[in-house]
C-alpha cells in the first residue's frame, strides 16, 4: 500500500495507484468516507465524502478494482448559488448518492452541517458519471424540526419503475422516504414510514431476487459502536423485518459503515463499498482519516445476508 506523501502525490495527480495485482480487494482502497457506488459502462465508480470540511465532490472509477482514477471536481459548492442562502459562511460537502436513468445521472448531496441553521439535501445532474453535474437551482430537502436532512440515497424499484429517495438520521435519528416525480429533482409525495430499530443514518435499499433489503449505519461515526444493520420487506416502502447487524468492529479495523451495495459488472457477485478506522485501538474516539473498503457481500439460502467479513491488503482476514 502507498503510505503518507507519495500516496497523496498520486491522488493529486489524478490517478491512484493502490496495490500490487493479487487476489482480493486493495484495502484501504482510498482516504474518504461515506463511499457510494455505482456500476456503469463496464466500470465501477466510487462518490465518497472527499477531504475535510471539503466543498467539492470528487468521482473514482475503476475496471479493475485495483486502479482508480479521479474525475472532478464533479460538483463544487461555489457552483451552486443557493448554498450561502441560509446565511453561512461555510459548508460541507457530505455523502453523495448517484442514480442512473435513462443515460442521465442524478447526484444527490448533503450540505451540511446542521446546527445554527439545518442541513438540506440539493440534486444535480448529468450526462456522464464523471460529472460535471448541474445542480437543479434549488434545495431538494431541508432539515428542521429534529430531522436532520442528509445521506440521501435513490432507487428505482425494477418491479414499478418508480424511483425513491432515503434520506435522514443522526441526531433525529429518523428515516423518511419520498417518492419522486418523473424529473428526479423533486418529490410526488412524502411516504410514512416506521424508521427501523439501531437506524443512526445512511440508509441504502437494494433489490436483490424480488426481496428489498433496507441497511443503515448504527452507532457513532468516531468510535467502535459504528456498523451496518439491515431489515427485509417485499416492498421498497416497507413494512421492513429487522435482521440484525452485518458489519461490526473487529481487532484491528473499527467503526465500518455508510456503505453502499453494487454487482460486480462482471462476475455479477455483490460487493459492499464502505469506510472504516484502520488500526485503531481502544473504543475510541478516532482521529485521523477514514479509509473507503470493499468487501464481498453473501447471502444464505433463504436470502439473508451473511455477516461481512473485513480484508485487508490483497484480500486476507487479518
Amino acid at each position: 500500500m502507498f503510505r503518507g506523501l507519495s500516496f497523496f502525490a498520486l491522488v493529486a495527480g489524478g490517478l491512484v495507484c493502490l496495490s500490487c495485482l493479487g487476489a482480493g480487494f486493495p484495502n484501504p482502497v482510498m482516504p474518504g468516507a461515506d463511499p457510494h457506488a455505482l456500476a456503469w459502462g463496464g466500470a465501477v465508480w466510487i462518490y465518497p465524502t472527499w477531504g475535510r470540511g471539503g466543498q467539492q465532490f470528487y468521482a473514482f472509477s475503476s475496471t479493475n478494482l485495483q486502479r482508480w482514477e479521479r474525475h472532478g471536481p464533479v460538483l463544487d459548492f461555489k457552483d451552486v448559488r443557493w448554498i450561502k442562502d441560509d446565511g453561512r459562511d461555510a459548508h460541507q460537502a457530505w455523502a453523495p448518492g448517484v442514480l442512473e436513468k435513462s443515460g442521465r445521472f442524478y447526484f444527490y448531496y448533503s450540505v451540511g452541517p446542521q446546527g445554527e441553521t439545518p442541513s438540506r439535501i440539493g440534486v444535480a445532474v448529468g450526462a456522464n458519471p464523471a460529472g460535471p453535474f448541474v445542480d437543479s437551482g434549488k434545495p431538494l430537502l431541508t432539515g428542521g424540526n429534529g430531522f436532520e436532512a442528509i445521506d440521501p440515497m435513490v432507487l428505482t424499484d425494477p418491479k414499478t419503475g418508480k424511483s425513491y429517495l432515503y434520506a435522514g438520521g443522526s441526531a433525529g435519528a429518523k428515516l423518511r422516504v419520498f417518492e419522486m416525480n418523473a424529473d428526479l429533482v423533486s418529490f410526488a409525495r412524502e411516504i410514512i414510514v416506521t424508521t427501523p430499530p439501531q437506524f443512526t443514518e445512511g440508509a441504502f435499499m437494494h433489490e436483490r431476487e424480488g426481496r428489498y433489503y433496507l441497511s443503515y449505519s448504527h452507532g457513532g461515526w468516531r468510535d467502535t459502536s459504528y456498523s451496518v444493520h439491515y431489515a427485509m420487506g417485499d416492498s421498497p416502502i416497507g413494512p421492513w423485518q429487522y435482521e440484525g447487524a452485518i458489519l461490526t468492529s473487529d481487532a484491528n479495523r473499527k467503526g465500518p459503515g455508510h456503505h453502499s451495495f453494487i454487482q460486480h459488472p462482471s462476475s455479477g457477485g455483490w460487493l459492499i463499498f464502505y469506510h472504516r478506522w484502520e488500526n485503531q485501538k481502544g473504543d475510541g474516539p478516532y482521529s485521523g482519516s477514514r479509509q473507503v473498503c470493499i468487501d464481498q457481500l453473501e447471502y444464505y439460502a433463504d436470502g439473508r445476508i451473511k455477516p461481512v467479513v473485513m480484508t485487508s491488503g490483497g484480500g486476507e482476514n487479518r
